[in-house]
């Protein structure tokens, strides 16, 4: 079955594009998803239309995640967390803390493009990847520092 791809779906192509699929995995997965439509002649007209909407909301996209990254370069984060002995935490800075901290300076950038593999769990300083697009990664500095305690 041949369909075209009205979204990105991962391992299987980009938006507009014309790919053959198993029926069961076209017609009971993508079709009712609204994820593709079938490839027919006039569908494939439409097409066109859609990848030169595509290939502008992109450029469009992509220009906008490059001013983000330009603003995001001087952006250094800083948390201070309870620690044990050898400098490992009670608790974890996770992508989630770092969502919020860029918050509150005001970048609206969404925790799922932080590209922290695993939870920061050790004293020190990191730099963490930050995927805005898929052409524009930007660096964020992070510093985790020992909570002082009061006494």
């Amino acid at each position: 079955m041949e369909v075209i791809l009205k979204e990105d779906v991962a391992k299987l192509g980009a938006r507009g594009d014309v790919v053959k699929v198993a029926e069961g995995y076209g017609r009971n997965y993508l079709l009712p998803r609204k994820l593709a439509i079938v490839a027919d002649e006039g569908n494939k007209a439409v097409v066109v239309q859609m990848k030169a909407a595509s290939v502008r909301r992109s450029a469009k996209e992509k220009a906008q995640s490059e001013e983000l990254a330009k603003q995001l370069d001087g952006v250094s984060l800083s948390f201070q967390r309870r620690a044990g002995e050898g400098d490992h935490l009670f608790g974890s800075v996770t992508s989630s803390d770092l969502g919020d901290a860029l918050t509150k300076k005001g970048f609206n950038v969404d925790r799922r493009k932080i590209q922290l593999h695993e939870p920061l769990k050790t004293l020190g300083e990191f730099t963490i990847p930050v995927k805005l697009h898929k052409d524009v990664t930007a660096h964020l500095k992070v510093v985790i520092e020992k909570e002082s305690v009061a006494e």
